[in-house]
């Protein structure tokens, strides 16, 4: 079965937003620490019952939150 020129302009579309189980897979952590440890300084964006987290977003959390290595 072949696939539509749409779904295939919408697959290379980026992704601006991430649900919360792919904001924990990104930041290489299970959803129940996300939930624990990190989502309250998160900004998310909610319609409804979804709530999703930007990319941006995830990477101001990860930089702010790095810590560096002293020698």
């Amino acid at each position: 079965m072949a696939t539509s020129p749409i779904a295939v302009r919408i697959e290379q579309v980026p992704r601006v937003t991430l649900t919360m189980d792919e904001a924990a897979a990104a930041l290489g952590i299970s959803r129940d620490f996300l939930d624990q440890h990190v989502v309250h300084e998160l900004r998310t964006v909610r319609r409804g019952r979804k709530r999703l987290v930007s990319v941006d977003e995830l990477q101001r959390w990860a930089r702010v939150n790095s810590a560096r290595w002293s020698d």
